[in-house]
């Protein structure tokens, strides 16, 4: 199933992007986006140094300020992705929160230093310790995995049936790139069919799965070329 150009209108990201937080329906919106991000948000909080405890806490304030659509003016409707917006967003945060506790710390008051312009994050520069290579592939290497499970979790979702149920324990290793499968005719046996009859099962599960990664991955993007971009991106988050 290939996600229509015209859906796009629908799609959390775009709905957040269009009425600007505006309305309830956004506002939800851009809430659901936030919380299908929380793990790669705490990684990459945890990866730039700060402990458990810490981390937890600064994923809360910063989910918390982007839901107050503080730097939302910033996105392009007619160009953007919510994973690039989110990634940031949290690196400004984080430079904001150290330029605020060393000021703290040298006796400063408590008002905000206005960041330099010049990156293409939208959201002002930032240290070069939060530029580097690693953290940004930890991040987005998290984000692809959460799409992976969400997808994983919807194809158990729709094989709850017991015969459906037991087809599909049988044919998920053939979902994984990593794993080894096993034997075809092995599976063909312990459920009931021919050999042909699982190929064409196992040809049709990877053409689901694939389908809820895109349907996923849509919900962040704008445009057809933006998904086609994302999902490539996903594809090599997961390779590396």
């Amino acid at each position: 199933m290939t996600t229509p150009s015209n859906s796009f209108a629908t799609t959390r990201w775009t709905h957040v992007v269009a009425a600007r937080g505006d309305s309830p329906e956004a506002q939800q919106a851009l809430s659901d986006l936030c919380a299908l991000n929380y793990a790669p948000v705490l990684s990459f909080l945890r990866a730039s140094g700060h402990s458990p405890g810490d981390a937890q806490e600064m994923a809360h304030d910063f989910f918390a300020q982007v839901l107050e659509h503080r730097s939302l003016e910033g996105v392009d409707p007619a160009r953007g992705r919510f994973r690039s917006y989110l990634l940031g967003a949290l690196k400004h945060f984080i430079a904001s929160r150290r330029m605020h506790g060393a000021r703290l710390k040298r006796g400063g008051g408590t008002d905000t230093v206005p960041l330099d312009e010049g990156t293409d994050t939208h959201h002002g520069r930032v240290p070069e310790a939060l530029r580097t290579e690693t953290l940004d592939v930890l991040f987005d290497r998290e984000w692809a995995l959460g799409v992976v499970e969400r997808a994983l979790a919807t194809l158990e979702r729709e094989n709850m049936a017991p015969g459906a149920r037991d087809m599909y324990e049988g044919l998920k290793p053939w979902l994984s790139t990593n794993a080894t499968p096993g034997s075809q005719a092995e599976v063909a046996v312990r459920l009931g069919i021919t050999e042909g009859a699982v190929k064409v099962a196992i040809h049709r599960l990877r053409k689901r799965f694939r389908e809820a990664v895109r349907l996923d991955v849509a919900q962040t993007v704008h445009g057809e070329g933006e998904l086609a971009a994302e999902m490539q991106h996903l594809i090599a988050a997961l390779s590396g």
